[in-house]
Order: C-alpha cells, then sequence, then structure tokens
C-alpha cells in the first residue's frame, strides 16, 4: 500500500512539472511572437564628388568647398589685353593685376579666406559655405554654394580719389552657385550675383549737378562649364553678363575659355578672358574690356593646397 501511494504521488508531481514547463513554453512563445520588429537603419547619403576641380572657374568662384583642414594659397594674375599686339606683346609687358590670396575651412562646408591685390590697394575677406550637395542617387540633383566677400580700398585719401569717409572705401559682393555634375567629363554651372559699392564715381552734368555715373548694386549672371579630356586636364569657359544699367559706362559682359590641369596639391588654370580685374565686384562695375574690338588678356589662377 505504501508503494503505491508513493508512486501516485510521483506521478502526481510530474504531471504539475510537465503542465508548468508548458504553460512557460507558450508564455515565451507568446512573447517572442510580440517582439518588436529590428529597427530599420537609414542608408547614408552619398555625394557626387569633384564637380569642378578647384576653387575658382576662370573668374568666378565654384560649387567647391575643400574639406575640412584644408589650406589654401592662391595666385590671381591678369596680363594687359592682347589689342596691341607686339607693342607689349600682346599684353604681357603692360600693367598687371595681382592678387595673393590665403583661405582655410575650419568645420565642415564652411571657408573663410583673406586676400590683397596691387589693383587700388585692395584687400579682401570672404567666406564660401556648401548648403546643398548633389547626391549619387539624385535625391538632390544639384549643388548650391554660397560665396561672399567684403574688400576695402587702403589707398591713402587724397583730393583725386571718391574717398570721404572710411564707408566710402568698401565694396561688397553676394554670390548663389548652383551646378550640376552630368558625367564624369561634363559639369555645369550657374550663378546670380549682387554686386555694391558705398560710393562710386560721380560726374557733372550741364547744370553743375554732381550725378553718379554707376549705381551702387550691380546685378550680373553667369555661366560656366567644364569638360575633361584627360584624367588631369579639363577645358574650362565662363560668361558673365552684368544685368543693372547705369547713366553712363556700362560695363562688358565677359567671355573667357582655358585650360585647367590638376595635380594632388595644385590646381593650374591658364585662359583668356576679357575681365582684368581679380576680384568680382570690380569685374561686375568697371569692366570696359569689349571683346568686338579683341579686348582680351591671358591670366591664370594658382592654388595649393595642404590638409591638416
Amino acid at each position: 500500500m505504501h508503494i503505491t501511494i508513493k508512486s501516485i504521488t510521483m506521478r502526481k508531481i510530474l504531471l504539475v512539472l510537465i503542465a508548468a514547463l508548458t504553460v512557460c513554453g507558450s508564455e515565451l512563445k507568446a512573447q517572442d511572437s510580440t517582439a518588436a520588429p529590428e529597427p530599420v537603419v537609414k542608408k547614408k547619403k552619398s555625394f557626387v564628388k569633384n564637380t569642378f576641380e578647384g576653387n575658382f572657374l576662370i573668374d568666378n568662384q565654384s560649387v567647391m568647398v575643400p574639406i575640412k583642414g584644408t589650406f589654401e594659397f592662391d595666385i590671381n594674375h591678369r596680363f594687359g589685353t592682347m589689342d596691341h599686339n607686339f607693342t607689349d606683346l600682346f599684353g604681357l609687358f603692360a600693367s598687371a593685376n595681382m592678387r595673393l590670396g590665403f583661405s582655410y575651412t575650419p568645420i565642415k562646408n564652411l571657408q573663410i579666406g583673406f586676400g590683397a591685390g596691387n589693383y587700388n590697394m585692395l584687400v579682401d575677406w570672404n567666406a564660401k559655405y556648401s548648403i546643398l550637395k548633389q547626391t549619387k542617387d539624385n535625391s538632390m540633383p544639384v549643388s548650391v554654394t554660397y560665396f561672399g566677400n567684403v574688400v576695402m580700398d587702403t589707398r591713402a585719401k587724397n583730393s583725386s580719389l571718391p574717398i570721404v569717409t572710411t564707408s566710402d572705401r568698401f565694396s561688397f559682393f553676394n554670390q548663389i552657385l548652383v551646378a550640376r555634375k552630368f558625367t564624369e567629363a561634363l559639369s555645369v554651372q550657374g550663378g546670380f550675383s549682387i554686386s555694391h559699392f558705398n560710393n562710386v564715381p560721380a560726374y557733372t552734368n550741364a547744370e553743375n549737378a554732381i550725378l553718379p555715373q554707376l549705381k551702387n548694386d550691380q546685378l550680373a549672371v553667369s555661366f560656366s562649364g567644364r569638360y575633361k579630356i584627360s584624367p588631369k586636364t579639363s577645358i574650362i569657359v565662363n560668361y558673365e553678363q552684368p544685368l543693372t544699367q547705369n547713366a553712363m559706362n556700362n560695363p562688358h559682359p565677359n567671355i573667357s575659355f582655358g585650360l585647367d590641369m590638376k595635380s594632388s596639391g595644385h590646381d593650374f588654370q591658364v585662359f583668356a578672358g576679357t575681365y582684368g580685374y581679380t576680384l568680382p565686384q570690380y569685374n561686375n562695375m568697371f569692366n570696359q574690356n569689349d571683346y568686338t574690338k579683341g579686348q582680351f588678356l591671358i591670366g591664370f589662377n594658382i592654388s595649393r593646397l595642404w590638409n591638416f
């Protein structure tokens, strides 16, 4: 009798354990079936690279902003016009405009710089910011960049200069650039700019009234392109059209074309065009070189880059 009761008791214990394990297994299965799905990892955007070879497109900036930590040294040089032929060896012996510039990219997408040139002893401070970048999947089809500068005429004040107050020394330039890289060889860019001079030249009319020759603000549009003919060499072209009409001395447009040659740390451009200044607002406001009269000039841009 004792053996029978003990057997029954063991059976009951085993049944209870089996029932408990069955319930636990069901609960575990229920928990597994209601587990949250794994989070979807967003695919990182992949941007188009090397829309242009460097910062400059002849007389314009490009949409390119160097990577963070890049220090750049620039030389911008413009000879005289070629319309005097051998008299000054097609402008090579004529007076020239030159600018030395330095820039640095302290944070991603932002470049700041400083420059100085021999024309009117001009010094400039500039900034360039990449607003949008073209993506490889075309979710963003273009790159958009802002460029702006402040320029100061540092010549000593005298009666022959249109400088009365310190404010008269300053001019400003603001530009929005939009570009697209269509293929590995072809890239195209358009720009819209506004140049402002606090003081402009004046003239005296028949009634002895002093009137400004030019408006203080000058609007302009530009169109540029690059076509690679080898991995390191490109044909570059640029057209810029001032839009604002003045009382006199309306500026002439710029037509320019040349070659861009790139190495790992250098970018060299040599070209012919009708803009003779090294700063954009001076070109857009004062250019009197007329392409219909053959008043082209030879120029070059040299850039040297270091990464820190």
